[in-house]
């Protein structure tokens, strides 16, 4: 990470060096000369492709719906070894009167403290008509905290894509999930529920 020193035109990509993506030079240096050393990293989307059957819909619910990621640390790298659970609902102050996030975490590797934040507003239902597709359903402010793994587990819900029949407390843990639509007297489900981030 530079320190004190300017952006350079023709730099090379941060990330091609080897430091962390998102790193901006201005901020890192005036938190370094305050001794507040801390990594800008900007918004990753966590996106979502599953194949639905007879429902639409999809989406978490509640402010404490637990997002659970494995994270790596901006700084050094490291990457936690356990799935670790952010919600809405949690909100930490960063040092420095820096506002909030809904994690904050010393790395225990390099012991700098990064957070990340879910912005709330970003946050999308998957539907009938993105079947098989990868769609963004949420976004997170990195602040040298980046999310690299993500395991849907319970808290989902879902409609009948017909007959409009909620169904409630979806796990999708095992990537797959059925049940059955009295209603419209159908089975439904969802199917090779799979994921990726993409920088925004």
């Amino acid at each position: 990470m530079r320190r004190n020193e300017e952006a350079r035109p023709h730099a090379l990509p941060t990330q091609a060096r080897g430091r962390p993506s998102f790193t901006t030079g201005r901020k890192v240096a005036t938190a370094a000369s305050s001794g507040l050393i801390w990594a800008t990293m900007g918004k990753i989307a966590l996106q979502l492709k599953a194949t639905l059957e007879n429902v639409t819909n999809l989406r978490p619910v509640g402010e404490d719906f637990r997002w659970y990621l494995k994270m790596k640390c901006g700084n050094c790298g490291e990457i936690s070894e356990k799935w670790q659970y952010i919600r809405q609902m949690d909100s930490v102050a960063l040092k420095g009167g820096r506002g909030s996030a809904s994690m904050v975490q010393k790395c225990k590797l390099c012991a700098r403290e990064n957070s990340i934040e879910i912005l709330s507003s970003t946050i999308k239902s998957y539907n009938a008509e993105d079947n098989e597709k990868f769609k963004t359903i949420v976004e997170f402010e990195c602040r040298g905290l980046e999310p690299v793994d993500f395991q849907p587990q319970a808290g989902f819900a879902a409609e009948g894509a017909e007959s409009g029949t909620v169904f409630r407390d979806i796990n999708l843990q095992e990537k797959d999930w059925t049940d059955y639509d009295e209603k419209a007297q159908d089975s439904v489900g969802i199917y090779e529920v799979t994921h990726q981030f993409v920088k925004c």
